[in-house]
């Protein structure tokens, strides 16, 4: 093969099924974001009975709960743009390693400023991996199921939540809190190899960047068999910077709003997941902590129910309804703390519809940008959703210490689930915009083959 050319990558991915090798990559992938979950919920659940060792009250958590995600928000926006360069499996490995080292370090922590400090380094880890793990899932995934599959991956998060939330309620009473971060760092520890020797780098990113030679190896190791798709030339190498790139060729629009989008969906999401349980609890709920896992287990149904939809349907439209109808669950959890079964029915509803499109969004962001820019428009969309999973825990700190009613609470969090919408109802007249305008400005030939 010519070095001039490269392997239609697109053509060779898109057509017919998986192979066993791919969907061991989807599951790789999905064992990361199970041990992100698995952290974010340990923090969380070990707050009540760390908060005696370190003469901390529940409500200054906020800080602890929002440095994580400040170096998880650095971690994803850096790490976003590097991967563009380098490549996708180094931000995944690199990232698994350090925050699997660091949270082995969090039980012997004696102070908050300690706690704060190792709590950024696993942010950065974890913002490092988030980017990789869905760009490769996106890139390896045919495009017709390509919503469902990044899906069902970051359904991983969810399921380490809940994972999380049984082992922390089993090894806490037991062993003490520092036991769950122990777990929480030798689990990643353990998955590195596999992820060093398993986990192969993007084939549509090779070929970006003109490896053919390593796409088309990389695709028969998988076996695809690459030799079946037509060569097409290689276009120029980009120069500008891809953060520049995320505002150029039109994208700059849907570029905000996604970002809005991720923004709204994670400062919501994070609040949910660090403060229903306290608050809970403090409610006299018996079932707060359930109450997490059900949450969760609801956003892991809803993910696969709204993604398939979105394969189907228009994505945007599909996922901001959802958004829209799950705030009015996630505003009823502040008067369901009083009965512990409307508590479970409650979560389990708001999960399903608003934490099962938080999920459904993150494949819009990767189907938006091309190979060449897909890391960092992933990387920063996740910056800015960290940014505001940061908001959400600080501002609920600060709304619990002012004394503000859990009614209120969660009437403030549904309305963020309607902001969401609204967004994506935006980004998807955007879209449909874009999408006429370029049918217009066609050329006759590929305007009649489009009709």
């Amino acid at each position: 093969m010519s070095t001039s050319q490269r392997v239609d990558v697109d053509s060779v991915l898109n057509a017919g099924r998986m192979s066993r090798s791919t969907l061991t990559v989807i599951l790789l992938c999905a064992s990361v974001a199970l041990l992100d979950g698995f952290d974010t919920q340990s923090i969380s659940l070990a707050a009540p009975a760390l908060g005696p060792v370190l003469h901390l009250q529940p409500s200054g958590f906020g800080t602890v709960f929002g440095i994580g995600l400040l170096g998880g928000l650095i971690g994803a926006s850096v790490a976003g743009t590097i991967g563009d360069r380098i490549g996708r499996k180094p931000l995944v490995t690199c990232g698994v390693l350090v925050f699997g080292v660091v949270t082995l370090v969090t039980p012997s922590v004696s102070s908050v400023g300690a706690l704060e400090i190792v709590r950024f380094f696993t942010g950065i880890g974890l913002g490092t991996a988030l980017p990789g793990i869905i760009s490769l899932t996106s890139e390896y995934a045919p495009a017709k199921s390509r919503a469902t599959i990044v899906g069902m991956m970051f359904c991983g998060f969810p399921m380490g939540a809940v994972v999380g939330g049984v082992v922390a309620n089993w090894l806490i009473p037991a062993q003490g809190w520092g036991s769950v971060f122990y777990v929480g760092g030798v689990a990643p520890l353990l998955l590195l190899p596999l992820l060093v020797f398993k986990l192969p780098e993007s084939a549509r990113f090779l070929t970006a960047r003109g490896d053919s030679v390593a796409a088309a190896k990389t695709l028969e190791r998988l076996g695809i068999p690459a030799g079946s798709a037509a060569p097409v030339e290689e276009g120029p190498t980009a120069t500008r910077s891809p953060v520049a790139a995320l505002f150029t060729k039109g994208n700059a629009p849907g570029t905000v709003l996604l970002w809005a989008a991720m923004f709204l969906t994670l400062l919501m999401t994070y609040f949910l997941v660090t403060w229903l349980p306290s608050v809970a609890v403090a409610a006299g709920a018996k079932s707060g902590l359930l109450a997490v896992s059900t949450l969760n287990l609801g956003g892991v149904l809803g993910c696969l129910v709204i993604g398939r939809i979105a394969d189907r349907r228009r994505p945007a439209v599909v996922v901001g309804a959802a958004y829209a109808l799950g705030a009015v669950a996630v505003g009823a959890i502040g008067w369901a703390e009083q009965s512990d079964a409307m508590l479970l029915v409650v979560t389990f509803v708001a999960g399903l519809l608003s934490l099962g499109a938080q999920m459904c969004t993150i494949p819009l962001v990767a189907n938006y940008y091309n190979t060449t820019e897909r890391a960092t428009g992933v990387g920063w969309s996740m910056g800015w959703g960290r940014l505001g999973g940061i908001t959400g825990p600080v501002v609920g700190g600060w709304l619990i210490a002012a004394g503000l009613a859990t009614s209120s609470l969660f009437l403030l969090a549904g309305g963020v689930s309607v902001c969401a919408a609204l967004v994506l109802f935006a980004f998807s007249r955007l879209k449909r915009r874009a999408a006429a305008s370029a049918t217009l400005n066609a050329p006759v030939n590929d305007a009649a083959s489009l009709a």
